[in-house]
Formats: structure tokens, C-alpha cells, sequence
């Protein structure tokens, strides 16, 4: 459809999507954004772009903005390895550090169970995987480690055993020991990273790669993690860069691991796969996964897909920690780039960044929207916007008008105080 400002597609069902699956052509990496982490309708046309993805050009597995032990026990259930499983729901209650609705989920639901059916007839190589990209996972990517090597290599086991005790004293807080390192120089990080050396040196059982892949990887949060929760006590945008570094070193070792021809679909927030450079995030030092990935694999081996709506409600928490709740969203502020595509019509649609590069307002920096865990209604027109030059940003977004909230499986939320003086939300 050709509109006096620019063209767009509007999009109803998943047909509508050819548009999209074309201007994404041979692309390595896929990355699909969204503007909050409680919105329906971004889990559900994520899920169909990615059904595509894979059915249509390849692609060998999803990593999400997720904790890489429990999106593993997921990878093993849509996998049918043995002892992963029998029912979705069970399956995905491993989420309970909070916030479980961003995974814990029925639309997530859909999808593992769309992917668990489709890999039921194929070899164990062709099988789609369904991986966890962050960082926060220290204790439980701790444990195992050390229950994996406990089985399989003492010398590993006793680096492990050593990087646990090292903790202990923290009472599985990333918090206390941030703030203790920050005063005291005494800190975990040797123990850390000779758990991930000796873990690295292990011998290879052919029986098992993936499982000793995700051995090493969960050495390798620890790691990360530990330097991100020092990070974090300092402030700035030292721990924003060490989260999204782990998560671009995640994607290099699961594309290595797959081999040369392997094709990636990433889920995360658009501040992650959205290219950092054309956002205020830069004028902080910030960058992002997505903004790393076109520079290691190239623009043209890198779609990065922006999602975002005008108004609806969505699920999301007053402050950190506390209860879901579903909220309303008001009408995106006034000269935004939701409000204008709004006021463009009310379709929901697809705009492919090409056909942006004409029009003088987008070559500069307009309000963005974008909804983190911890959300206030009343407050948004005083924040929750980056400025952004969207051509450059993405190479395509769709746009929804209005937005219902995520279907969360109500679960027990897991303590978890760890993103307390994380200044960023997403």
C-alpha cells in the first residue's frame, strides 16, 4: 500500500509475511525485537515469522534474551531427549526466577510445542534447538557445572567445587556480593575462570556433544556473570556492554557449534537487537547485540526486525520483584514514531526500512517506545522513549495498533534481587 509519507503492507495473517521473508533473503542472522516483555501479539508473529524462518530457509535454532540452564531444559524437551519431559506446561515451570511471564507463558507454549512437533521425525543434527542467550544465571549455571563434572572429570569437579564454595558466603545473592567486592577487594573471579579452563580442557564424549557443549557454556555465564554483577555495583554502562557481549559470544559458540551453514533466530528486547549507534545508547558507551552482529557478520548477514504498538495493555511490574500485573498502555506519545505511524492509518503493518530512506524527519532521532519489566503507566510520557533513526536502526519493523498483554502460566516467582541497581529494564 502506498501512503503520501511512505508504503507499508498491512498485516493480518501469516501470508502477509512473504513481504518480510523476502527482504530478510539469504540473511545468517535473524533478530526479532519487541517493544515490551509482556506484549501477545510480539510472541505470537515472532513465533509465525519463525515458523518460516525454518520451514522456508533453514534456519537451525532460537536463541532468546533467556537463562541458558532453563532454556536448555526446553532445548532438550522440543529435542525429545530422554528424562526432558512429557507435558509443555510442566516443562516450562523450570521459569521461576522472576519475571516468569516473559517465558512462562502460553504463547511460548505455542511455539515449544510447534517446534517439538516438527522435530519429532528428524535426526538428532536436523533437530531446531531452542537456546538461552543471558547472563543472570550464576548459581544455577554454577550447580551445573559441578553436578556434570562430578560425573565425568574430577579435576573439572574440584574447580567447580572450589568456585561454589568461593559464593558460599553470599547466601546465592548476586546482590550481597556485588556490594561486598565493590568495598573489599576480594572477589571470585580466579575461581571462576579456572572453573571455565578446566571445564574447556575436559575430554570429548561423542555420545553426548551437546550436553557437554552446554557444560562449557554454563561455565562460561558463571564467568560473565560474576563480571557483570561487579560491573553492576559501579554503574554506567559497564554491565549493559558485559551482558550484551556474552550474548553476541553465545551466538558465535551456538552458529560454530551448529557448523558453517547454520542460521540463527534471535528473540530479544528491540534496546538489544536493534542497532545501538542510532540511538542515544551510544552517546553512553552503550552497544548491543544487534549493533555486534552486523559488525561481525555484516549488514547483509544480519536482518534485525523491530517490533512496536500504538496502545493496548500489556503485563509488566510496578518495581522489581514484585507481582505481574496486567496494565493498561496508553496512546504512544505525541511525535513519536508509533504515534505517527497511528496517525498514518490504523493497520497493522509492515515497513521495510528501504522504503524510509526518502523521508527527511526519520534521517534524525524520533521518539521510540520501548517497556521494560518494572513499567508505570502514569509516568511513560516521562520516559520509556529512545531516540532513534529507524531506517538505520532496523532493516524492517512491524507495527501493531493495539496490544493485549502476554498470557502468563501464574507460576511461584523464585527470589531474585539481582537486576535491583541494574538501571536498564529490558
Amino acid at each position: 500500500m502506498e501512503n503520501k509519507r511512505f508504503k507499508y503492507s498491512p498485516i493480518t495473517k501469516e501470508k502477509d509475511l512473504d513481504i518480510l521473508i523476502e527482504e530478510i533473503g539469504d540473511a545468517r542472522v535473524v533478530m526479532l525485537g519487541e517493544a515490551s516483555h509482556g506484549t501477545s501479539e510480539y510472541y505470537t508473529w515472532r513465533t509465525a515469522i519463525s515458523k518460516r524462518l525454518i520451514e522456508d530457509k533453514g534456519f537451525g535454532f532460537i536463541a532468546v534474551e533467556g537463562d541458558w540452564p532453563e532454556c536448555y531444559a526446553v532445548n532438550r524437551f522440543v529435542k525429545g531427549y530422554q528424562n526432558s519431559g512429557r507435558r509443555i506446561a510442566e516443562v516450562l515451570e523450570v521459569y521461576r526466577r522472576w519475571p516468569t511471564w516473559m517465558w512462562a507463558n502460553w504463547e511460548v507454549a505455542a511455539l515449544v510445542e510447534w517446534i517439538r512437533d516438527f522435530n519429532h521425525l528428524r535426526q538428532v543434527q536436523d533437530k531446531v534447538g531452542f537456546y538461552g542467550l543471558d547472563v543472570y544465571s550464576l548459581w544455577e549455571s554454577l550447580e551445573q557445572v559441578l553436578k556434570y563434572m562430578e560425573q565425568r572429570n574430577g579435576k573439572a569437579a574440584e574447580a567447580a567445587r572450589a568456585a561454589v564454595r568461593c559464593f558460599e558466603p553470599f547466601h546465592r545473592d548476586p546482590q550481597t556480593y556485588a556490594q561486598a567486592t565493590a568495598f573489599v577487594p576480594t572477589d571470585c573471579q580466579d575461581e571462576v575462570v579456572q572453573m571455565l579452563e578446566q571445564v574447556s580442557r575436559r575430554p570429548v564424549y561423542p555420545d553426548d556433544p551437546e550436553h557437554e557443549f552446554s557444560t562449557t557454556q554454563n561455565a562460561l555465564v558463571a564467568v560473565n556473570a560474576e563480571k557483570y554483577y561487579r560491573a553492576m555495583i559501579r554503574g554506567g554502562a559497564g554491565s549493559w556492554n558485559v551482558r550484551d557481549t556474552h550474548m553476541m559470544e553465545t551466538l558465535d559458540r551456538l552458529l560454530e557449534f551448529h557448523g558453517p551453514n547454520a542460521k540463527a533466530i534471535v528473540w530479544e528486547h528491540n534496546t538489544h537487537i536493534g542497532d545501538a549507534r542510532y540511538t542515544d545508547m551510544a552517546d553512553d558507551g552503550m552497544f548491543n547485540i544487534g549493533q555486534l552482529a552486523r559488525e561481525r557478520y555484516g549488514r547483509d548477514q544480519v536482518k534485525l526486525v523491530g517490533f512496536g504498538s500504538y496502545q493496548g495493555n500489556v503485563i509488566a511490574s510496578r518495581s522489581w520483584g514484585a507481582p505481574m500485573q496486567k496494565m493498561d498502555m496508553p496512546p504512544a506519545r505525541e511525535g513519536s514514531w508509533e504515534h505517527m505511524l497511528h496517525g498514518i492509518s490504523t493497520d497493522d503493518k509492515i515497513i521495510l526500512s528501504k522504503d524510509l530512506k526518502a523521508i527527511p524527519e526519520l534521517q534524525q532521532t524520533i521518539p521510540h517506545r520501548a517497556i521494560g519489566v518494572v513499567y508505570d503507566p502514569k509516568m511513560e510520557h516521562f520516559g520509556n522513549y529512545v531516540p532513534t533513526v529507524i531506517p538505520d536502526r532496523y532493516d524492517a519493523f512491524l507495527y501493531f495498533d493495539e496490544t493485549e498483554g502476554v498470557h502468563p502460566l501464574h507460576m511461584k516467582v523464585r527470589g531474585g534481587r539481582e537486576p535491583e541497581l541494574y538501571p536498564w529494564n529490558y
